[in-house]
């Protein structure tokens, strides 16, 4: 199989709310996806935005939207944001109790379906279940709040994906989502990760564009061992 190009997924949740359309127009021709997370008060202890937004969004930009949905009960809400024009719409595994039928369902809605594992959450039972997703989204930090320091113990879990993925010859992302910038992304692509979440780290700097394309190297260098 030919190894697709990496991703980085800039996270508005670390932009200007108040400029969300600039803030998006910012990144637009650096960016591969636009990071969405969606959060309930519920599921994790903090509000963000919800379908409205996205729906508003998606007419500003023509960047992927990957949605990252942080939710109690999203066999109820995913489908929607599919419907809304969403690339690829993850939900997580604690909160779904069949996450391939919801899979099934956000694929039949014409999205990507993803699964992501929070902090304190083992991969190993969701391995078998990885055919089913186009995406796999590992929490680098706990779930909830932007702006956490990276934990690389987590990367084991990356490694463990990586070395299913590759033994199954899985066409499956592997996305990494907490605490990814200059300073630990290559740490994230060198353990098997191909997809990048940075929020702070792209919206905190004074040319978003710039940092992305700065990311995109480093995880690359990383990648190819240079």
């Amino acid at each position: 199989m030919t190894v697709p190009p990496l991703i980085i997924a800039p996270s508005i949740l670390a932009a200007d709310f108040a400029r969300l359309a600039d803030e998006v127009r910012a990144v637009e021709h650096a960016a591969d996806w636009l990071h969405v997370d969606v959060m309930d008060n519920h599921f994790v202890p903090n509000l963000t935005i919800g379908l409205p937004v996205v729906q508003s969004l998606r007419a500003a930009t023509q960047l992927p939207f990957d949605v990252h949905l942080m939710i109690e009960d999203p066999r109820r809400w995913a489908p929607g944001y599919a419907d809304a024009g969403a690339y690829n719409v993850t939900f997580h595994a604690e909160a779904c109790d069949d996450p391939v039928a919801l899979a099934k369902d956000l694929r039949s809605a014409g999205a990507k379906a993803g699964l992501a594992i929070d902090r304190d959450t083992p991969i190993e039972p969701y391995l078998d279940l990885l055919p089913s997703f186009d995406t796999l989204l590992i929490m680098t930090i706990k779930a909830g709040f932007g702006g956490q320091r990276f934990i690389p113990q987590l990367l084991d879990k990356v490694r463990a994906a990586r070395g299913h993925v590759a033994s199954g010859h899985l066409e499956l992302r592997i996305e990494v989502d907490g605490g990814i910038a200059a300073d630990t992304i290559e740490q994230a692509a060198a353990a098997g990760a191909d997809a990048f979440v940075a929020g702070t780290a792209v919206y905190g700097a004074d040319d978003p564009a710039e940092a992305v394309r700065r990311l995109r190297g480093l995880a690359e260098r990383a990648a190819t061992g240079a």
